[in-house]
């Protein structure tokens, strides 16, 4: 581990550049990781996420630009970097033909872990994500979520401080992506573990002290949730229409405010007298009509002019921006 002192950035990147062929991956992106942060790389699928984070574990090489964990330089000691780092990869990595217990003591001892320390870190992070029982068990009996929380386990077995997690719930239920936020929290508060975590899920930064919004391998904005909220959210309204005909004459009506013409109509809204003021010209011809508050979705609509996702979050039914007309808007 190396010896950085407390008040060190865990992550520092300056400038860093990535091509492949004519794809600018990364465009001299710069940002600093705080010791102890929970710090979320936001963007869509193909932003730029995991060629940054294949970079910081010393998988790529950067075209240009440096970057240093606790203190080392990535570029000159990338073995002193490994040392330092746990990592989840977004794609599984674990040996499905060994067992639980099997893939750990592995990878203590290539680490370099001793045997007395490799024993009990492993014993006390099969206890943290709850897979003492299954110590025994074959990796490929496991369910996604039980694999999930193993490579967790295994990314800190050699005591790392810092845990890089790249999609680290894609592919799993909505239980086990709770519960696997429920571990990573957990961890940072015993341990002190400093998370670099990539995802296009809206709803998992929202506890994250910082978020970094990345699109086509640019830094549009880095603030805590509420900061971003408040400086670059918007309110939307998302609209049912109830037929064709109903949906090309709000379309018609708000041409300046589309986000989204299909089957749901999303436009930006500047309170709830646009919205009224709607639903009054519109009334008959929507079916269904929901606000959604500024949101980190909304903050990158923003930005960069389109949505991150296509499924809503954090709507509210419209009843409850126009309590006084109450069920007249959900037809």
């Amino acid at each position: 581990m190396a010896d950085a002192s407390d008040d060190t950035p865990a992550v520092v990147i300056d400038g860093l550049t990535k091509r492949y062929g004519r794809t600018l991956a990364l465009d001299a992106v710069s940002f600093d990781v705080k010791r102890g942060e929970l710090f979320a790389l936001l963007g869509p699928n193909g932003a730029g996420k995991t060629t940054m984070l294949h970079i910081l574990c010393t998988i790529l090489q950067a075209d240009s630009g440096t970057a240093r964990i606790n203190g080392i330089d990535i570029r000159k000691d990338p073995l002193g970097a490994r040392l330092n780092i746990g990592v989840v990869f977004q794609e599984p990595s674990l040996d499905d033909r060994l067992t639980v217990l099997e893939n750990l003591n592995f990878h203590g001892l290539v680490y370099g872990v001793p045997a007395s320390a490799r024993r009990s870190r492993i014993d006390e992070m099969l206890a943290v994500v709850e897979l003492t029982e299954w110590r025994d068990r074959l990796v490929r009996t496991l369910s996604s979520g039980m694999k999930r929380r193993l490579e967790i386990a295994r990314a800190l077995v050699h005591d790392s401080r810092l845990l890089f997690l790249d999609e680290p719930t894609v592919g799993l239920d909505a239980q086990s992506r709770d519960r696997m936020w429920r571990y990573i929290h957990q961890l940072r508060s015993e341990r002190g573990l400093t998370v670099v975590v990539t995802t296009h899920y809206i709803e998992e930064v929202e506890t994250c002290d910082r978020v970094c919004i990345i699109d086509h391998g640019k830094i549009l904005a880095i603030d805590s949730p509420g900061i971003l909220k408040s400086q670059y959210g918007q309110e939307l309204l998302r609209i049912a229409p109830r037929d064709e005909a109903a949906a090309a004459e709000i379309v018609a009506a708000y041409p300046d405010r589309i986000v989204r013409d299909g089957g749901e109509i999303v436009l930006t809204s500047d309170g709830d007298a646009f919205a009224e003021a709607l639903f009054s010209k519109f009334g008959s011809r929507i079916k269904r009509l929901a606000v959604e508050e500024p949101s980190l979705e909304s903050v990158f609509l923003s930005l960069t002019g389109r949505e991150l996702r296509d499924q809503a979050a954090n709507a509210r039914d419209v009843t409850y921006a126009f309590g006084k007309r109450g069920g007249e808007h959900t037809k």
